[in-house]
């Protein structure tokens, strides 16, 4: 029962959980006690059905991820009689192919059902600082499309959904939902699970969109849908509504618990999930998102938005590491939570001459390789420590060009005075890019709970185009010399 391989067994688990699955296992296998474990069970497997059910219907029936998909449609059959033509097995069949994608050794089961809001988000957001939004008119709308019809139970056609019915107060408390309207999700808004940051850079997506010529014509013209103020103040409820005590944010929900909980985790390969912690990136969306709001609407909750501000800029400086990193918790890695970290300071208000910034900039430009690159893999997040030469297999020279354009917007956020390292590092990105237009593939650049990797291919192309814009703008003629 507790036989892991060593190499496995990142999260060894904890002997009280050992202890509970032994106790478990003992109690199964007393024969005086069957009147009293059907009994339990039978109430037990109603109460995890209702859930299911539930679960079902405020999804779509994609659920959370690909796990409990799996388990609740082999549920519903089983309900069902095992009879596979009854609509809730057909309507969970139908959405299977959601989590299907063809790689390029074969067909893989998706750890989500897509990152398309989220990529998304950041895409129209560098197209927009590299000004191109309206030399691209189409790409333009059709983000904005996407977007509004992405927000969570926010149009005609999400309302008319059962999944709408568990908005109200007395479905959220009984099935321990957090508010759901107004936010976005990682993947569509048929997933259902709003996010702090997804609501965070869906909600940045839809502001800068608002300086589009094309979208404000197509807006007054009646060819796209409005995102109303209204709508936007449901995401900014959404947000605020998410941070914990600590000041900063987690992905689904509040701090639900306590740390002691881990001593039932039951994974040994994930570590740190038997609670929603708050996360540096989850932290630097939402509150660069109030931010960007409060300047267009500076009347709405506006103490309330203030204080958040505060509160998640003391949590940024409070999870700094001593070498003047922060760690980041959803991609690979330093490189990653030092952009989020210099740029939720900055854009909530800090100097980029504070201690805290000057002092992560300088963690970064220790870590530039001598190619004007910087690179690091799955390692450092596994490690919790800097993989110097993470990319020597996966990159050029040990250096990536996701990490590089993470470091670079890092840097120009900080209005670093070193240039010729910006420079390095710009024509670094500039030798990289293909003749097609594309960047290479590299190593994987995501992770979640520390040990289990996530590709996004759009990192490649998405943050090296908004690195050099944002280098463009912020150092002009300098990056020439």
């Amino acid at each position: 029962r507790h036989l892991v391989a060593e190499m496995d067994n990142y999260s060894p688990v904890p002997f009280v959980m050992e202890f509970a699955q032994d106790f478990l296992a003992l109690y199964e296998s007393l024969p005086f006690l069957q009147p009293l474990k059907r009994f339990v069970r039978k109430r037990g497997l109603a109460f995890c059905r209702r859930f299911m059910a539930a679960e079902d219907l405020q999804t779509n029936y994609i659920d959370i991820g690909p796990v409990n998909k799996v388990l609740n449609m082999v549920a519903a059959f089983h309900v069902g009689n095992k009879d596979v033509s009854i609509p809730t097995v057909q309507n969970h069949m139908m959405r299977v192919a959601d989590f299907l994608w063809i790689a390029e050794d074969g067909m893989k089961m998706q750890g989500y059902n897509g990152s398309q809001c989220w990529d998304t988000s950041f895409a129209i957001q560098a197209i927009a600082e590299c000004d191109l939004m309206d030399e691209f008119p189409e790409l333009s709308t059709k983000v904005w499309t996407y977007l509004e019809k992405a927000q969570i139970l926010s149009t005609k056609a999400s309302q008319s959904s059962p999944a709408y019915e568990y908005e109200s107060i007395e479905n959220r408390d009984r099935f321990y939902r957090h508010v759901s309207k107004g936010g976005w999700p990682f993947s569509t808004s048929a997933h259902g699970w709003p996010i702090s940051d997804c609501t965070g850079e869906g909600l940045k997506g839809v502001i800068v969109l608002m300086k589009s010529a094309k979208v404000r014509e197509g807006i007054k013209d009646g060819q796209l849908s409005d995102i109303g103020e209204s709508r936007l103040q449901d995401a900014v409820n959404v947000i605020l509504t998410l941070q914990n005590e600590d000041g900063g944010w987690a992905t689904y929900e509040n701090n639900r618990g306590f740390g002691w909980y881990e001593q039932l985790n039951p994974s040994e390969v994930f570590g740190d999930i038997m609670i929603d912690y708050s996360y540096a990136e989850c932290s630097m969306a939402s509150l660069t998102a109030l931010a960007a709001f409060h300047e267009l609407y500076p009347t709405f909750r506006t103490d309330e938005i203030k204080y958040s501000i505060k509160l998640g800029q003391d949590f940024f400086e409070s999870i700094q590491r001593p070498d003047g990193s922060w760690y980041g918790s959803w991609a690979c890695c330093f490189c990653y939570g030092c952009w989020f970290g210099i740029e939720g300071l900055v854009r909530s208000g800090q100097s980029p001459s504070s201690p805290a910034i000057k002092k992560c900039s300088e963690f970064l430009l220790s870590k530039q390789r001598d190619n004007g690159g910087w690179g690091e893999d799955f390692t450092s997040c596994y490690d919790k420590d800097y993989a110097e030469n993470g990319m020597d297999s996966y990159g050029d020279s040990g250096s990536g060009v996701v990490n590089t354009a993470w470091a670079l917007l890092a840097l120009s956020e900080a209005k670093c005075n070193d240039v010729d390292a910006i420079r390095r590092g710009v024509k670094y990105l500039v030798k990289r890019q293909l003749p097609c237009g594309d960047w290479p593939q590299e190593g994987i650049a995501g992770v979640f709970n520390r040990a289990c990797g996530i590709t996004y291919t759009a990192y490649r192309n998405v943050f090296p185009i908004w690195a050099l814009g944002r280098c463009h703008e912020v150092y002009g003629e300098k990056l020439d010399n």
